[in-house]
């Protein structure tokens, strides 16, 4: 039974793509939607192109009520009934209340190796920290940001005199790598972790 999949975006979309790319041939997942709360994210006619349903539904009118903008993230993605949503750069933070409805079926990939730098700014704050390695994480999404189950991880090594851009164009890669992965293993009812170096 083909799983299907929603992806979650904000912007470009170069993850999506990667993961869209990926879910073809003997893979056991197809996309269904990439759903953006941008309706001006370059991902979006990227998705197209590809053939891909899309939607977006802006947080911009709801203000600070984030619920109804969720409403509004649930009414699509029951239109698509997906039974994966994968966040590819999506840059709102979800309540408990919309990830309970999605809980165990909802993927996110995260530039640090969690638990690590958790949030923002993680390529400077590795760099700040004199760390020598860095990388990607994809894991489970759960109530607490950045938390739940690891579900694969890609390391890049921290070389001298990297700014934080350099170390964000190196762990780039390896996420388009990592995320299509974790996501066949798994579409496949696979829960052991992926790690690439």
């Amino acid at each position: 039974m083909t799983k299907r999949v929603a992806i979650l975006i904000s912007g470009g979309g170069s993850n999506m793509v990667s993961l869209a790319e990926s879910m073809t041939g003997d893979h056991p997942a197809r996309p269904v939607l990439v759903l953006a709360n941008d309706p001006a994210a370059g991902g979006l006619a990227k998705a197209a192109a590809m053939g891909i349903p899309t939607a977006a539904v802006d947080h911009k009118p709801f203000g600070k009520d984030r619920a109804a903008f969720e409403d509004a993230l649930q009414a699509k993605l029951e239109e698509a009934q997906p039974d994966i949503l994968c966040l590819a750069g999506f840059m709102r933070i979800l309540t408990p209340g919309f990830i309970a409805k999605w809980e165990g079926r909802m993927l996110n990939i995260h530039p640090s190796l969690l638990p690590k730098y958790k949030g923002l700014h993680t390529h400077a704050r590795a760099l700040e920290a004199g760390d020598t390695e860095h990388g990607c994480s994809v894991h489970e999404v759960t109530a607490e940001l950045d938390d739940g189950p690891i579900l694969g991880q890609a390391r890049v090594p921290v070389l001298p005199g990297d700014t934080a851009d350099m170390l964000a164009a190196r762990v780039l890669p390896m996420e388009h790598k990592l995320y299509p992965a974790v996501l066949r293993n798994f579409a496949a009812g696979a829960r052991e972790p992926i790690f690439i170096s």
